[in-house]
């Protein structure tokens, strides 16, 4: 388990991280989000000890995570998948981290298989492609099989099949009960990894919920209908505070209306109903919208619909 309590950080005026708190359980996949300047890299440096708060506190199962000692075997955490010497061999690097954490060096053999990079265990690290250089660093944080994983966009470089591993890596890592909190960009991915999500923004918490109950409360309700005479439906529920898009002759998407309400009109009609699907917004937009007063570097938006 992960807490921070009341944590922030400032680089002289500048405050990095404002006053947050949360706890990531384990058990679940939990997602990182917030734009660039967000404050999500330096807490996770905090949570790591590699940054000192200026107020507030983190822990790791129960304590800060300097007090360990065994710090392998409580957390392993990617910040940075390059930060490894470019002239040793990926085998190397990884049996020089299990001695100097008294793993056992057979531990290597079982992490670079895990990775699916053994077969260029013996190459140099200054000859990996960003992919590689990811897959290593997650070798690096299973090496004393820790209960909670930090990674901090651990998809980068990799291409569509290391994606798709990342993930399951994750979410198979979370079924055993481990604390896995991962910060990515790509809302597409994290909308099929996370369980729960975290959202910070100029520093502050702006959203903490099961993703599920984060995406159910973005915007207006949405259905989608498919009706014997869309049209028909169309003017009967037009009114106020109601937006109806109909795509086909059988087709609608309604905001602003409940599902059940929608059925009883087409029964009073005796409109034949085929489809009734609540929609919600997709992470992608329930992030923007919510983050769209805290994004501190944007571009012109007109510039690119131009």
């Amino acid at each position: 388990m992960i807490t921070a309590q009341n944590l922030t950080k400032r680089f002289g005026a500048h405050t990095a991280v404002d006053d947050v708190s949360f706890t990531i359980k384990p058990g679940q996949v939990t997602g990182f989000l917030g734009p660039n300047g967000a404050g999500k890299s330096t807490t996770m440096r905090m949570i790591m000890g590699l940054d000192r708060p200026t107020h507030g506190s983190t822990t790791v199962n129960g304590r800060p995570f300097g007090e360990h000692t065994d710090p392998m075997r409580q957390a392993g955490a990617l910040l940075d998948a390059k930060a490894a010497h470019p002239g040793r061999r990926a085998a190397d690097h990884l049996r020089l981290l299990a001695a100097t954490n008294g793993i056992a060096r057979s531990r290597v053999d079982d992490v670079l298989e895990l990775t699916g990079i053994a077969s260029v265990a013996r190459r140099r690290i200054g000859g990996f492609s960003l992919g590689m250089h990811q897959r290593l660093g997650i070798a690096a944080t299973m090496l004393g099989d820790p209960e909670v994983l930090i990674f901090d966009e651990p998809v980068n470089g990799l291409d569509p099949e290391g994606v798709h591993w990342v993930r399951g890596f994750a979410k198979a890592r979370a079924a055993e009960g481990r604390t896995v909190f991962i910060s990515s960009h790509l809302m597409s991915e994290m909308a099929q990894t996370a369980d729960h999500i975290i959202v910070l923004g100029k520093g502050r918490v702006l959203a903490d919920a099961p993703i599920a109950q984060f995406l159910g409360g973005a915007g207006q309700e949405r259905t989608r209908v498919r009706v014997s005479d869309a049209t028909v439906l169309g003017s009967i529920l037009s009114a106020d505070g109601v937006s109806i898009t109909q795509t086909d002759a059988e087709s609608l998407e309604i905001a602003g209306l409940p599902p059940a309400h929608i059925a009883r009109r087409a029964a009073l009609e005796n409109l034949d109903l085929h489809e009734l699907t609540p929609l919600n917004a997709s992470l992608e937009e329930a992030y923007l919208a919510l983050t769209d007063d805290a994004t501190e570097y944007r571009s012109d938006r007109t510039a690119v619909a131009a």
